[in-house]
């Protein structure tokens, strides 16, 4: 009984193992390199680069829990299916919080390139 039990656990770190190895299909440094650069990594934060350029159309891509530090003042319009169009501006340093989420296929629509780093929490 202990022999299979051993066993089963060695199976299951080793899955758990590849699973972790294998990058995420909606992994913004896999599917978006020409967005997104990977700053830092440790087992508890990853800090990406961002680069959002006006014109340009992100692929679809998934994020956990993350700080948003904008690293130029960044200005462009949104539309929140609500109350239609509105201009959302950010200043240099400003932090902003960004719950766990999947986004992409919007194509920017910035006043100027806007750099950010982007802080995920693993």
């Amino acid at each position: 009984m202990r022999r299979k039990f051993v066993a089963a656990a060695l199976v299951l770190l080793g899955f758990t193992a590849g699973i972790a190895a294998t990058p995420k299909m909606l992994d913004p440094v896999h599917v978006a390199p020409h967005i997104y650069q990977l700053a830092f990594e440790n087992e508890k934060v990853r800090v990406l680069k961002r680069t959002i350029r006006n014109g340009e159309t992100s692929p679809l891509v998934s994020q956990p829990d993350r700080v948003v530090i904008y690293l130029n003042p960044c200005a462009w319009m949104e539309d929140d299916g609500k109350r239609g169009e509105r201009m959302r501006d950010y200043k240099f340093g400003e932090p902003t919080w960004v719950k766990a989420n999947s986004h992409g296929g919007d194509t920017a629509n910035v006043i100027q390139q806007c750099s950010v780093l982007e802080i995920e929490l693993l």
